[in-house]
Parts: structure tokens; C-alpha cells; sequence
């Protein structure tokens, strides 16, 4: 069984209202990009995380962060273990968001998806994946909105060569978006320059089509408008369709 230890955040909560402070340096801290995975019963779960680190190294242990709202939260806690799938830089952002901006609630991520059951019974990405890492819940800490667990390492392979994706590069180059959940979210601020521009944002996930770049990973050419886009278009990163869109 995991051991809660207490963790009060108190203190910086009430020096966070006394300072202004620039949210977006957050963004420069280094993390990387993930699927952590759970079972509860027969059930498979998995998400998106970005914050992931290594803690120690006697036994190896690997902490995660996970929203208490989120489903594989759930399947951690009742099962006392999750795996780790190290993203490749070059996952399908369709793929980044089955993972990321859909529930399993709604829909099972892994029906279409390749993967194995490791050692702990639970799954183990292997699409678009660079290595994994499973563990068994040693303890864990409550953080608000969010719980971190720390995992003993129990198996860990890498699966090939490939550079893994920095949640850096996937803001910066692929454009990605931090669901609310996340415990790196921060919420946007004024898109008056975004409004003058007429540019969509879907409202599931808050990506932004703009009609100058188009959607080129969906054949979608540099100056095709949104009333354009073919009805079956889909959302690149969360696979939402177009009535979920609204101008900016």
C-alpha cells in the first residue's frame, strides 16, 4: 500500500498573491513528454503527462504528476501502479491528443492502439514510444489539484534510437496546447491580435486553426479558410470536429 506524506503548499500559495510574476517562465524549465498508463481491474487507462523525473537512483525510483479529476489518477490509486511510454520527437500530434484532450471515459485509448502488458499487468505503449519504464507505488504526496507519485522501477527497456520529444519542442514547433488538467496549464491571456487575424479555436483542446498556415500534416493548404476545410476536417490535436470550433 502507498503511504500519503503531507505536503502543505501554504506558504507559496500566500507569497504567490503578494507577487507579480511571469507565468510563462514555467515554460522553460525542461520536461518532457509522456504516457503514463494504469489498470484498474481489466480496465486500461492512460494519459499525456509531462511532469515525469527521476528521484533516486537505490532503488530507482520515478515520480509522476497526475490531476486528481483524471481517470488514470483513479486507476493508480486502485492498483498501486503505472507504466511510463517515452514519446518520440516525431508522435502524431492526432496521437498526442487521443492521449491528451480525450477522457477514457468516453472512449478506450488502446482499441486501436499497439501496446503490450508489462510485468505489473499493466500497459505499455509502444507506438511512437522510445522506451518504457514500469513501477509499483512506493508513496505518494497531495499537491491540491494534483497528486505525485513516486514509483519504485520494476522493468525498463528502450524500444529505439529515437530523440524523445521535450514539452519545449512540442509548444514551440508543433504548437501544442496544455489541457486544463495539466498541471503545467496556464490560462491564456488577451488573442486581440488572434481576433483580427480570424482565426478558429477549438474549444476542447484551445488549438488555433490559422487559415495563413493551414493544416499541412492534414493536406490542408496555407490559405484555406475555416468555412473551407472539408466537413470530415477533424482538430490535429484533439480529433474534434468542426462544430467545435469558434471565431476568435
Amino acid at each position: 500500500m502507498s503511504e500519503e506524506i503531507p505536503f502543505s503548499l501554504d506558504f507559496f500559495a500566500d507569497f504567490v498573491y503578494k507577487v507579480k510574476m511571469n507565468k510563462k517562465t514555467l515554460h522553460k524549465i525542461s520536461y518532457g513528454l509522456y504516457i503514463v498508463s494504469s489498470k484498474k481491474g481489466e480496465k486500461f487507462n492512460g494519459q499525456i503527462a509531462n511532469t515525469v523525473f527521476q528521484v533516486c537512483s537505490e532503488p530507482a525510483v520515478i515520480a509522476v504528476c497526475i490531476n486528481k479529476e483524471n481517470l488514470t489518477h483513479e486507476f493508480i490509486k486502485e492498483s498501486n501502479i503505472y507504466t511510463i511510454s517515452i514519446l518520440s520527437k516525431d508522435t502524431p500530434m492526432k496521437f498526442i491528443g487521443l492521449f491528451g484532450f480525450r477522457s477514457g471515459r468516453e472512449l478506450d485509448k488502446f482499441k486501436e492502439v499497439n501496446y503490450r502488458v508489462g510485468v505489473t499487468g499493466a500497459p505499455i505503449v509502444l507506438d511512437n514510444s522510445i522506451g518504457f519504464i514500469e513501477t509499483e507505488v512506493m508513496s505518494s504526496a497531495d499537491v491540491k489539484t494534483h497528486t505525485v507519485f513516486f514509483g519504485k522501477m520494476v522493468d525498463a527497456d528502450i524500444l529505439n534510437d529515437e530523440e524523445p520529444m521535450t514539452y519545449a519542442y512540442y509548444h514551440t514547433v508543433k504548437k501544442g496546447k496544455a489541457p486544463k488538467t495539466a498541471p503545467t496549464y496556464i490560462k491564456e491571456e488577451s488573442q486581440e491580435e488572434v481576433k483580427k487575424m480570424g482565426k478558429y479555436r477549438c474549444i476542447v483542446c484551445g488549438y488555433i486553426y490559422d487559415p495563413e498556415k493551414g493544416d499541412p500534416d492534414s493536406q490542408i493548404k496555407p490559405g484555406t479558410s475555416f468555412d473551407e476545410l472539408p466537413d470530415d476536417w477533424v482538430c490535429p490535436v484533439c480529433g474534434a470536429d468542426k462544430s467545435q470550433f469558434e471565431k476568435e
